[in-house]
């Protein structure tokens, strides 16, 4: 597990800091292993709940919470490898702040629509958005794939030819 931990950030061994310690303030005491496993099993279940959610299709309430649920489990399991605190970090970068804050408002949208109004258009409506603000948030990690979707769906919605 050392070699791993070595091998995948080399970078920061210079600052002190690994992939999996949490920085000074300590707050996560979780061994390398444990990290994995917590990621692991955060991930599966939100892919399961994302799965789960598509049986229940037909009834978009159900869906929503489900679907939503699910979605928030597998972008916070990163913070088992990350630890919160770099997860919250870099999900709040001047580079994603815009794309962070429209997914999580999407996310409260959907929730809001589903459980409190129970429309199911404007649930659907939300969830739709909810899915473009989590691509859009996830392609901020990939150097140049924002702007490469950018330029992608310019030239695709161009009417001049």
């Amino acid at each position: 597990m050392w070699k791993l931990n070595q091998s995948i950030l080399g970078a920061n061994e210079e600052q002190g800091e690994s992939l999996f310690e949490e920085g000074s303030d300590g707050f996560c005491s979780l061994s390398p292993m444990q990290r994995i496993y917590g990621f692991a099993a955060c991930l599966i279940a939100g892919l399961v709940c994302m799965l789960l959610s598509l049986i229940v299709f037909a009834k978009p309430i159900k869906f929503a919470v489900l679907f939503t649920f699910g979605n928030l489990l597998a972008v916070g399991s990163t913070g088992f490898l990350l630890g919160p605190g770099q997860q919250i970090q870099m999900m709040f970068d001047p580079v994603r702040v815009y794309a962070t804050a429209i997914y999580l408002g999407c996310v409260v949208i959907a929730l809001i629509c589903a459980l409190w109004i129970h429309s199911k258009v404007l649930t659907i409506v939300a969830i739709v958005c909810e899915i473009c603000a989590l691509i859009w948030y996830s392609l901020s990690y990939i150097p140049f794939a924002r702007r490469m979707v950018s330029e992608l769906m310019i030239r695709l919605c161009d009417t001049e030819l």
